[in-house]
């Protein structure tokens, strides 16, 4: 299992519901959370075989900024 993180726009609970519908269509994510009180408000993906660079053009074309962060 592999985590990706990433620096979201996502401020709102709206968004994360936004964010949901889009994430739960994937069936190698096995878990996945917002951190908002977060400074980046952080989204984390655990997945197997996940292409970060899918999920920030995913999140991109639903209008929310997302880049992978190193960790």
């Amino acid at each position: 299992m592999e985590v990706l993180v990433f620096s979201t726009s996502v401020k709102e609970p709206r968004q994360v519901s936004r964010v949901k519908t889009l994430l739960t269509k994937i069936p190698t994510i096995a878990q996945w959370n917002f951190d908002l009180e977060d400074c980046d408000n952080i989204l984390r993906i655990e997945a197997n075989g996940l292409s970060p660079r899918f999920i920030e053009s995913l999140l991109q074309k639903a209008g929310i900024t997302c880049r992978e962060l190193e960790y």
